[in-house]
């Protein structure tokens, strides 16, 4: 009998909440505001949170349209976090990851291993299909889910939630936000 694994940490809720400014972008050659559900379910989980709603785009599997995009967003400073949904498999017009990964100043590497490990209690062997990725471009966190509505329910339900909440113990995102960019 093996002991399964069940992770340490927790929200404290005594602690004071902290909102993040989150921004929502869907990467999809096929989706549009009306029928983007994944993008949808980020945006009501971000505002069930508590968090800030900083914006929502939907944009072409089209490298120079992605980077744009979140460059955009960055460079307004009114974003903090941006999670994108779609353009994260392997098929030739999945290309989130190589918009994006050029441009991060950080690779947040333990995401793609702690998304996969609760991808695969959902999915098993499918979550091999996916490339999702994060890191950080100057001191904003970026989080590339795949586009599946399922694959965004663990991404951001049991992964990015707890990461970007202040009260989570023994340690969060929110708190080195200050110090992202520190020289």
């Amino acid at each position: 009998m093996s002991a399964g694994l069940t992770p340490g940490g927790g929200i404290k809720p005594e602690l004071p909440f902290k909102p993040v400014r989150v921004a929502i972008l869907t990467v999809s050659d096929t989706r549009d505001e009306s029928n983007d559900t994944s993008g949808q379910l980020l945006i009501d989980r971000v505002k069930d949170a508590g968090h800030d709603f900083a914006g929502r785009a939907v944009v072409r599997d089209d490298i120079d349209k992605i980077r744009r995009t979140v460059r955009d967003w960055i460079a307004s400073g009114q974003v903090d976090a941006i999670v994108t949904t779609g353009g994260t498999g392997l098929t030739g017009r999945d290309v989130t990851v190589e918009a994006l990964e050029p441009l991060f100043d950080k690779k947040i590497d333990g995401f793609s291993v702690v998304f996969h490990l609760v991808s695969y209690a959902s999915v098993g062997l499918s979550t091999l299909q996916s490339r999702a990725t994060a890191g950080l471009i100057d001191g904003v966190f970026v989080f590339c889910l795949p586009g599946s509505n399922g694959a965004v329910k663990d991404g951001w339900d049991k992964v990015i939630s707890a990461q970007l909440d202040s009260r989570h113990k023994p340690c969060n995102m929110v708190e080195l936000m200050p110090r992202l960019l520190e020289q």
